[in-house]
């Protein structure tokens, strides 16, 4: 793939690490694909961190890095904030570091308080957002200024398990004045057009985890897309996809990166993939053959995906036991 896409687009939690620890291969893996010379940019709806601080954890674990490979739904936020307020303007911050940095890199004024009078209300997850600051942008809101959320993801994980995400905590605000923010964030285009305008790719290809964020956002921007089975989606969710959340690849992980790429092609009424045949029959998939069990996974979410909307879409179609038929 390194020779097909010039930049590789790539979500973090899930693809390049799992907390504290590096995705298996992923080192290894990143480090040849800058080598053989694909750039890397490393895209996160994370907002409340800055970009040297994602730079600093991915040097840590041993990832190629630099403060400018990273791109993150903050600065894409600022961006749509700057471009509806007047230069300078006062931007009531809901949020953590990462939001005022972007923001003065827009030149624009970070502020805690709807007294100060806001130009604009820009929100995004942070530990630390409480009662007060929720009020002070339901206040400013109401007043009739711009609200953008950074991101709308409802849950994050954390070590103790899922808790509130940022989309929870704009939910708060929304339900408070009756109003819908501007989201920046994936799978929205803001964030994918941030990502192109710093890296200046030409033949992108998103990285991902994630069929509602990563794989949606792809879709949305009209490039193409890796579905890397190392975090969040499993083969059952991928062979379930809806359409609009469908990659253009499916690999384990990121050494597809360095492979040429593979996808299922049609055969009659049969969808193949390495010694895999997969047909779709009576509303549900039929498995023949033997090899590699991505090769399987592949033909068969062409197959499933393959129904067209007078059938319904591949949702509808019964995947129960494929995913364990091949392997997984």
């Amino acid at each position: 793939m390194v020779r097909a896409y010039d930049v590789a687009l790539l979500d973090l939690d899930g693809v390049v690490y799992t907390g504290a620890r590096a995705v298996p291969y992923a080192v290894d893996v990143l480090t040849e694909a800058r080598r053989r010379g694909m750039a890397l940019a490393y895209v996160t709806n994370n907002a409340a961190r800055t970009p040297e601080a994602v730079a600093e954890h991915l040097v840590e674990l041993g990832v190629p890095a630099k403060p400018e490979d990273v791109v993150t739904s903050a600065q894409a936020a600022a961006r749509v904030v700057a471009e509806r307020v007047p230069e300078g303007a006062s931007v009531l911050v809901v949020g953590g570091e990462g939001l005022e940095v972007a923001l003065r890199e827009r030149g624009l004024r970070p502020v805690r308080s709807a007294d100060d009078e806001p130009a604009a209300v820009v929100q995004g997850y942070a530990a630390d957002v409480d009662w007060r600051q929720l009020a002070e942008a339901s206040y400013a809101v109401m007043r009739g200024v711009p609200w953008v959320a950074s991101n709308a993801d409802l849950t994050i994980p954390t070590e103790r398990g899922i808790a509130p995400g940022n989309g929870a905590l704009v939910g708060v605000v929304r339900a408070a004045t009756g109003t819908e923010p501007v989201v920046a964030g994936k799978p929205e285009l803001p964030l994918h057009r941030e990502t192109i305008l710093r890296t200046g790719a030409k033949r992108p290809l998103v990285v991902g985890d994630r069929l509602d964020t990563d794989i949606e956002g792809a879709c949305n921007g009209g490039v193409d897309s890796l579905l890397v089975l190392t975090g969040v989606t499993t083969p059952d969710a991928a062979l379930a996809a809806a359409p609009g959340q469908r990659p253009t690849f499916v690999a384990e992980d990121l050494r597809a990166l360095l492979a040429e790429p593979v996808t299922a092609r049609r055969e009659g009424d049969a969808w193949v993939c390495g010694g895999w045949t997969v047909r779709v029959a009576d509303g549900a998939l039929t498995v023949e053959g033997s090899g590699e069990r991505i090769d399987g996974l592949r033909a068969a979410c062409a197959a499933a995906w393959s129904v067209d909307s007078t059938g319904s879409t591949g949702s509808a179609v019964d995947t129960s036991g494929v995913a364990a038929a091949l392997g997984w």
